[in-house]
């Protein structure tokens, strides 16, 4: 009983902090800033009702609003990242601009070691020729002109935005937090061939509970961001609307477009930040819970990587795609019968 009390308030803890708390920030700014100028009959008698009934009013609308957008994210997670509702011309500019962007970050990391190697005096021959390319690269060369003037963590951060690209350049994305999410998606298969995308259930079910509860807390931060975000576009598209009303409050609702359309991208960002501890996170999940995971199936994880990896590989395939016969190649690492072992 405690245990399905601790995962029941623990469920309830990342839907609060990752998506009621911030739509009641919304629902709060749209009360203060909107509300007035819809109608001034209903905001009169919503104003004049008492601070009691309106809170409890906000409150419930909050909570409901929060439930939904929940209830929503998968939608609203695949529109931030560029998979849903984006036009296939959209998609390809914003797969070449990032794709641009890692690009370049690669380079300038790389100019930065041999140039290092340079002063150290341990520049290998054929790293010559590439050390005189990036530097007659005009649009590189701009950047190291800031870079060599960046302290050691500054630097490292340089490193920090790499991480947030996934390895594989099929995998790119044409929006940040879609590649912010994309790497922590392909994590398991980049390392390991097992596909977290389809064996995400198994995985969570036979991980640590830390670990899963780590996952579940650092995704908590990222939802708080996009809810931000969404409930914010919202409040700045009702607010455009307001101002054609026939009393509109002008400078209020001027704010409400102003400000909240300053802070989308500081949103944005924020979210694409937050992503790291769920990166963080999943990878500690793939790393220790890939042995009880192949446990419970029944399956012995192999002692060399190279097996491990084309065991995962066909158990990720036989979970995604109908049997054939081709699936008894899994045999050499299931786990026999007592009997069978004293043959």
């Amino acid at each position: 009983m405690g245990d399905i009390a601790k995962s029941a308030l623990g469920g309830a803890w990342t839907v609060l902090v990752g998506w009621l708390l911030p739509t009641a920030l919304n629902v709060c700014l749209f009360v203060v800033a909107v509300w007035p100028s819809l109608g001034r009959g209903w905001s009169a008698t919503s104003w004049s009702a008492g601070v009691t009934p309106l809170s409890v009013g906000v409150l419930s609308v909050s909570v409901l609003l929060g439930l939904a957008l929940s209830a929503l994210q998968n939608p609203l997670y695949r529109v931030l990242e560029g998979y849903a509702f984006w036009p296939s011309a959209f998609v390809a500019y914003g797969c070449a601009r990032r794709g641009r962007a890692k690009d370049d970050l690669q380079d300038r990391l790389t100019l930065m070691r041999l140039e290092r190697e340079e002063q150290e005096n341990r520049l290998a021959t054929d790293d010559l020729a590439r050390l005189t390319a990036l530097r007659a690269h005009p649009r590189i060369e701009r950047a190291a002109r800031k870079d060599r003037r960046r302290t050691a963590v500054q630097r490292a951060l340089l490193r920090e935005r790499l991480a947030r690209y996934p390895v594989d350049p099929a995998q790119l994305a044409p929006t940040r937090l879609g590649n912010a999410i994309r790497r922590l998606e392909e994590y398991g298969y980049d390392r390991f061939r097992l596909d977290t995308q389809v064996m995400w259930n198994e995985l969570t079910g036979n991980a640590p509970d830390q670990v899963r509860r780590q996952v579940d807390l650092a995704r908590a931060n990222v939802d708080f961001f996009v809810a931000l975000v969404v409930g914010h576009c919202a409040v700045v598209l009702c607010a455009a609307a307001a101002l054609t009303t026939a009393h509109p409050d002008v400078p209020l609702l001027l704010v409400a477009v102003v400000l909240p359309g300053v802070l989308i991208p500081v949103w944005y960002r924020a979210a694409v930040s937050a992503t790291d501890e769920w990166a963080a996170a999943v990878r500690a999940l793939v790393n220790s819970g890939r042995k009880p995971l192949a446990e419970s199936l029944g399956l012995r994880l192999p002692g060399e990587l190279a097996d491990e990896r084309r065991m995962w590989a066909l158990v990720s395939k036989m979970s995604r795609l109908p049997y054939h016969e081709r699936a008894a190649a899994l045999d050499p690492f299931r786990e026999k019968p007592p009997e069978s072992r004293h043959k």
